[in-house]
């Protein structure tokens, strides 16, 4: 289990040297390995592991990077092949204050890098994937990836919980602003540049999802699923280079097909085992999806019965955390997620968590609000109604109708927030609305201006998913979610609503729609192996498998 913390404080200040060296100390002789040092900044971590979670060292001191980096020039890394820096490549990071970074590189990473004046600063990667948490003791300033371990360092008492964001956190689902549900404890934003020793100085915003989204691209659609299935392909054999044999959790659903089919778009580099869980009920048994993927690759599937025999008790026995989620739908799985992972002798467990906001599998009517806003009321207006009509399951009136409501009036990325919490209080309701920009990631907040399909993608995936298991940390394999990459999120963001979710409405304006106008592709297959690799072709109509 990879975790690291930080340390900055002022070298002149001899308590805080003195509580820098304790703490160091303690450190060290539980097994931490110290990654970077310098005058009053240190970096220690434990779990490490090359070409996984490593450390990439920047050149003239300037700091360093855990994690791990890929190259956005290299979209086909080998097998075990990790990126080694170049002195060109360093410098420029160094000189950017670490845009260079965040603009030539993608993974899952947290970059330390001192100000020229020594003061500590941290850079998270824009997927956040990497948890990255600060506080201060004494005048020293501590960020780290794991409360639990700083909790254990620091012989602290838990610090006192914050209730407005244990309110925040059940009206809006997650906490995605700076503020955590522990008084003192900050939340470092991805793609942002923090200061760990100036907290009243605003962070640097380097990669910001609401900038993404705001610069939309509209290819034709053919171009449009091409470059979804080669930004998929690269994020999962990428993540899938890191690592030996591996398990897939295959649901029987689109996105877990999708990964299955992208490990098989080149010659296979690891052993790949499936598993897929069930339950007794028409909507939780899957198994005949998931084996006519399996089958259609010829790779292993273990199925499993999900472990309904778990002791509610553990729900109140997570690990500690400043920023509390939605944990319960792994109690009936963590077990057997080991179990079946050690004896494939696998090294990680990949998920399709995330596809549904990649992806905009959404029952709704926004792609024709959408299409209004951003091409009017052409004739090809007609067409985006018809498509997201059928997408809604609704009338194509109540569409138009919807259509112009969400075009013209105003929206926020809050509507519908605590519409479910009958037996909260109201008052408390409205308490935590009015304080949304203390928990509420500041991004979403300011995209207002944004078509409101592509405002509420923003929503869905603006804040990182957990990396860590809360319940059994150290026995659960690494858990990778490849859709959740930094190319492919960036290309999910510009891509207009109506072209990933209509069928074609992309059409020349005033023409036709592109299911009209657009010749139609031949049809083939997938040079991905078997329905499972045409998965994300198949995304858009105009590539029919």
């Amino acid at each position: 289990m990879f975790r690291y913390i930080a340390f900055s404080w002022a070298p002149a200040n001899e308590s805080q040297n003195a509580l820098a060296r304790r703490l160091t100390g303690t450190l060290i002789d539980g097994g931490w390995h110290r990654a970077f040092s310098s005058s009053g900044f240190s970096v220690y971590m434990v779990g490490h592991t090359r070409g996984i979670n490593g450390v990439y060292t920047l050149p003239s001191h300037a700091g360093v990077v855990l994690g791990r980096l890929f190259r956005r020039a290299d979209p086909s890394p080998a097998p075990g092949e990790d990126v080694e820096l170049t002195d060109q490549e360093g410098d420029e990071i160094v000189r950017s204050e670490g845009r260079a970074l965040v603009e030539q590189f993608w993974g899952r990473w947290v970059a330390f890098m001192p100000s020229w004046a020594g003061e500590g600063r941290v850079l998270r990667d824009p997927t956040g994937t990497l948890p990255c948490f600060h506080l201060e003791l004494d005048g020293l300033s501590i960020a780290f990836s794991w409360l639990e371990d700083v909790s254990a360092l620091l012989e602290l008492p838990p610090p006192e919980v914050n209730w407005d964001a244990i309110a925040a956190v059940l009206v809006y689902g997650r906490l995605g602003a700076q503020e955590t549900a522990l008084k003192g404890v900050t939340n470092v934003l991805p793609g942002e540049l923090t200061s760990m020793t100036s907290l009243q100085r605003a962070a640097t915003p380097l990669w910001r999802a609401v900038d993404i989204a705001r610069h939309p691209i509209e290819p034709e659609p053919a171009l449009a699923a091409e470059l979804l299935k080669e930004a998929t392909t690269q994020s999962v054999l990428s993540w899938l280079s890191c690592y030996g044999d591996v398990v897939l959790r295959l649901s029987g659903g689109v996105d877990s097909a999708i990964i299955l089919g992208s490990f098989y778009c080149g010659p296979p580099t690891a052993g790949i085992t499936c598993l897929n869980y069930f339950s007794p009920g028409s909507d939780s048994d899957e198994r005949a999806y998931a084996r006519l993927a399996a089958t259609r690759v010829g790779c292993t599937l273990v199925e499993r019965h999900r472990d309904v025999d778990f002791h509610l008790d553990q729900v109140a026995d997570p690990a500690l955390t400043p920023v509390p989620g939605s944990h319960i739908g792994r109690l009936g799985s963590d077990r057997m997620d080991a179990e079946v992972t050690n004896a494939a002798g696998a090294s990680a467990l990949f998920t399709g968590a995330g596809g549904d906001q990649l992806f905009e599998e959404v029952r709704c009517t926004w792609p024709a609000a959408d299409y209004l806003q951003l091409r009017g009321l052409d004739r090809g207006f007609l067409g985006a109604t018809l498509d997201a009509a059928r997408l809604g399951h609704v009338s194509f009136w109540q569409t138009l109708r919807e259509a112009f409501q969400y075009r013209f009036t105003k929206r926020s990325a809050l509507t519908n927030a605590g519409q479910y919490l009958a037996l909260m209080p109201s008052d408390i309701v409205a308490n935590a609305l009015g304080q949304a920009s203390r928990f509420v990631h500041p991004g979403l907040m300011e995209g207002s201006d944004l078509p409101i399909g592509k405002l509420m993608q923003l929503r869905a995936l603006i804040c990182p998913f957990d990396y860590y298991n809360p319940y059994a940390p150290a026995a659960s394999p690494e858990l990778v979610h490849p859709l959740m990459s930094q190319p492919l999120l960036e290309l999910s963001l510009r891509l207009p609503v109506p072209l990933t979710q209509g069928r074609g409405l992309w059409g020349e304006r005033g023409g036709t729609t592109d299911a009209q106008a657009a010749p139609r592709a031949p049809k083939r297959r997938s040079r991905c192996a078997g329905s499972a690799g045409a998965a994300v072709a198949a995304k858009s109509p105009a590539l029919p498998e």
